[in-house]
């Protein structure tokens, strides 16, 4: 009900900061997600930091042979490809990962991203809330306690939102084997603190061998059951 419209645009740019960046997005959005997979569309997407997991995928409810995954390693192939898909319009939801996307490349994919039959969000670090930018909506999110989602809303159409959210996020597949009180882990007594220990040293440049590998070609993979 915070949100333009009572929930995601359903299309322009929106921006999701976070500090842990792969993983907070997708509790997010596992919802929107699921709509999208049950309407018969494709979620696509764009540079994420580590690969989908399916078996998580499916225990969330989202499909993942409606899942597309661009391999896109520079900054520069993943702003080519966001771009490219956002012109085609041919996703139910775009979500592509441009930790160094500038303000006038945001302002850019807002005005293809306007015509869009379906939301485009933008994943970034959490210190790009410094940075202005023209997407119309701007989230930042982080851990709360008791598997809570803390939102700072920072910018939307109408006046701005003064309080933090917190919105309950245990992972669907976890959802039906956690007890009552393990759903609220804040409420379990604090374990005896560990005794302290010495470090391990850290290793010496010469224990670590160089290797290089050649930058990868943006690429296309549908997962597949």
């Amino acid at each position: 009900a915070v949100l333009p419209g009572g929930g995601w645009p359903g299309h322009g740019v929106t921006e999701l900061l976070s500090a842990q960046s792969g993983t907070l997005e997708w509790r997010l959005l596992g919802a929107l997600l699921r709509q999208v997979c049950a309407a018969g569309r494709s979620v696509v997407l764009v540079g994420p930091p580590r690969p989908p997991h399916p078996p998580g995928l499916r225990l969330d409810g989202i499909a993942e042979q409606q899942l597309v995954w661009v391999m896109a390693e520079t900054p520069a192939e993943r702003l080519w490809s966001t771009e490219q898909l956002v012109k085609a319009n041919a996703c139910g939801a775009l979500i592509a990962w441009l930790p160094q996307v500038r303000a006038e490349q945001v302002r850019r994919l807002q005005v293809l991203a306007a015509g869009c039959a379906g939301p485009v969000f933008l994943c970034r670090p959490a210190t790009a809330a410094r940075e202005s930018s023209a997407a119309p909506l701007r989230l930042l999110a982080r851990v709360g306690a008791d598997w809570e989602l803390l939102v700072d809303v920072f910018k939307r159409k109408g006046p701005p939102l003064e309080t933090t959210l917190h919105l309950p996020s245990v992972p669907g597949g976890l959802q039906a084997i956690l007890t009552p009180r393990l759903q609220k882990p804040s409420t379990l007594l604090p374990l005896e603190p560990a005794p302290q220990t010495a470090p391990f040293p850290l290793p010496s440049e010469a224990d670590h061998a160089l290797v290089s590998t050649p930058a990868a070609v943006t690429r296309r993979h549908r997962l597949a059951h």
